[in-house]
């Protein structure tokens, strides 16, 4: 049997068990959501930083520096700032409220936060979760499939229906104390393969100076940090790839974590791990696509987003190389089946549980959430089906969608006594509306990443709507 093959069995076989083993952990809702606030600093921490990068990671961006060299340092910059900022703003203060107002959901925080007898609060956090997270879990299971074609030429639809049962399988089993585990799993596979290949790389090609050197000779603009833009193009590149790291407050799958730490303390602990794993990933990630970009050149790949697959096979033992592609797998799983948790969640707790039926007892609350798990997955599964577009941008556009409808709400929510309701819906429509118009009128797509525009317009309206409505108690 094919060593790279081997490897990836491997991989499948025990995160099935941890499905297995972790179902008999789950049973209340509590424990299905958030792991009934068990968790350690090395778990939360890994599994922030493996749910929070998906394929996007090790799929995407090395593609994106194949394609622009250099610059694609600036996402890396970005993303890095951002987690940071995550850990260090959001992350304590969260999990103490959270815990204070006895919510296991961000929309449940809002609303008991502002004691929103409407219900406006809950019901439009939940639509914009499931609304983005369906095209973020479909651009996983896309990227399943490119992966399992470029190493074992299975189909790319083969191989996003592999991807798309074995994630709906571990997550209906073991909620949120299987993606925490898995994600731990996971996250080292994925540190791994974003060192352990570029140094790979740059050894078979003699050194720093002759990968350099390698992409001089397919195209010199490269080398710039601002590729092959100029004027505006270049800045809005370069914005564009920083402003990345805004989206980390407002990512429900990410700020979770925060939520399921079990001594709040813990988080300093948390912080360190996260930003040490990120640094070592993201700049791991992008000279993957710049040790790929001076071997093979820009135009070897008919897909740039398969030069970590194929630069594993051609630079490491076959063994190895079928871990180090399980890590690629082993990023898209560990994002979807978060998003898969948040969603059902918002749709099994904020809605049946809240809304329709107070009483049900546990048992059915989690049948509720693990039914939606797969209705959820089946709709992502054939929006997958139609993308046309890259991962990296598909991911972008669900990752601008809700940067810019939870982040302003809820670092003012945390840190500015004067937010109020009004002020926090208006933000998440804000945020949600000019994301949705940004990117579908071209001319504006073209000039600025939608997430900045978002954001800043998001931001806007909180704190306008909040001042014009509060009142003093």
């Amino acid at each position: 049997m094919d060593p790279v093959l081997i490897g990836f069995i491997t991989y499948l076989v025990v995160i099935l068990a941890v499905g297995f083993i972790t179902v008999r952990l789950t049973k209340t809702l509590a424990d299905f959501i958030l792991a009934g606030r068990k968790l350690g600093p090395w778990v939360v921490a890994f599994s922030e930083r493996a749910s929070g990068e998906s394929a996007w990671l090790l799929i995407g961006l090395p593609g994106l520096a194949l394609a622009t060299g250099y610059n694609a340092i600036w996402p890396a910059i970005g993303c890095c700032s951002g987690i940071l900022f995550s850990w260090l703003v959001i992350a304590k203060r969260l999990r103490l409220d959270t815990e204070k107002y006895n919510a296991l959901t961000l929309p449940a925080f809002f609303e008991a936060r502002f004691e929103d007898n409407t219900r406006s609060l809950r019901i439009t956090a939940t639509i914009i979760i499931v609304f983005f997270f369906t095209l973020y879990v479909a651009a996983q299971f896309l990227a399943a499939g490119k992966v399992l074609n470029a190493t074992f030429g299975m189909s790319v639809f083969n191989g996003m229906i592999l991807g798309a049962v074995i994630i709906l399988f571990y997550t209906i089993m073991g909620g949120f104390f299987a993606v925490a585990w898995t994600d731990l799993f996971q996250g080292i596979i994925m540190v791994f393969t974003l060192v352990l290949l570029p140094i790979a790389g740059i050894i078979e090609l003699g050194g720093i100076q002759n990968m350099d050197a390698g992409i001089a000779r397919f195209n010199a603009s490269l080398l710039s940090v601002c590729g092959d833009n100029t004027g505006w193009a270049a800045i809005s590149s370069i914005i564009g790839g920083l402003a990345i790291g805004l989206g980390y407050m407002g990512q429900p799958h990410l700020i979770i974590r925060f939520m399921a730490i079990k001594n709040p303390e813990d988080l300093k602990k948390g912080t360190v791990i996260a930003i040490f794993w990120a640094l070592l990933a993201f700049f791991g990630a992008v000279f993957v696509g710049i040790t790929g970009l001076s071997m093979f050149g820009g135009e070897f790949f008919a897909d740039a987003e398969h030069v970590m697959p194929y630069m594993a096979t051609a630079l490491m033992p076959a063994w190895l190389a079928g871990i180090m592609i399980s890590g690629a797998i082993a990023a898209m799983m560990s994002t979807a089946d978060s998003q898969l948790l948040v969603s059902t969640a918002a749709l099994s707790e904020d809605i049946y549980h809240q809304m329709m039926n107070k009483k049900a007892d546990q048992k059915t609350l989690v049948k509720i959430s693990r039914f939606s798990a797969v209705i959820i997955g089946v709709i992502a599964f054939l929006l997958a089906l139609s993308a046309e577009q890259l991962v990296y941008w598909l991911v972008l556009y669900a990752w601008a969608g809700l940067g810019a409808s939870f982040g302003p709400p809820l670092l003012l929510t945390l840190w500015w006594k004067k937010v109020t309701r009004q002020g926090v819906l208006a933000g998440m429509i804000t945020g949600t509306v000019t994301v949705l118009i940004w990117y579908n009128v071209p001319a504006l797509k073209n000039f600025l990443y939608e997430l900045i525009p978002g954001f800043i317009l998001s931001f806007i309206a909180v704190y306008v709507v909040s001042l014009v409505t509060y009142r003093e108690e």
